[in-house]
């Protein structure tokens, strides 16, 4: 986890040149849960991200997120690498109990030269309901389909 937050660090002071979002991308990613994750271009460097999970282990349920990132140029580490930052919401239901927050997200990826993109992130959380309260779902992998 270190050092993936130092290689992050490390990027963010070589320079904040914006990346070129790569169209759209449809993929899982694998954390604390397995989600369903879709994301969409709005800008030249910015896209939503939208992931609909299953089996959270907070609440057993099914969850909702939707974050604006802003992607960030990293090809001085390898043509294909960006970091990427956001913020968004979240939205949350199990048997019996509804759960929504402000989350963020943080990460680094990588577009292959053939539509693959993996991606490494993490995701805190301030959650509002049902109790105000922190949390994260830890480092989580992506691979997504671009298209």
């Amino acid at each position: 986890m270190k050092k993936v937050l130092f290689v992050l660090v490390l990027a963010a002071m070589a320079g904040v040149m914006n990346a070129q979002v790569q169209g759209k991308s449809l993929g899982l990613r694998f954390g604390n849960a397995g989600e369903i994750s879709y994301q969409h271009p709005l800008s030249g460097a910015t896209r939503l991200e939208v992931d609909l999970g299953f089996g959270s282990w907070k609440t057993g349920g099914v969850y909702l997120n939707g974050i604006h990132h802003w992607v960030m140029d990293l090809s001085e580490l390898h043509p294909g690498f960006n970091w990427y930052y956001g913020v968004g919401a979240a939205v949350g239901i199990n048997t019996n109990v509804f759960a929504a927050g402000v989350v963020g997200d943080i990460g680094i990826e990588y577009n292959f030269d053939f539509p693959l993109q993996l991606s490494l992130d993490w995701r805190p959380g301030l959650f509002v309901v049902p109790k105000l309260g922190l949390g994260w779902d830890g480092v989580a992998l992506s691979a997504r389909w671009r298209f």
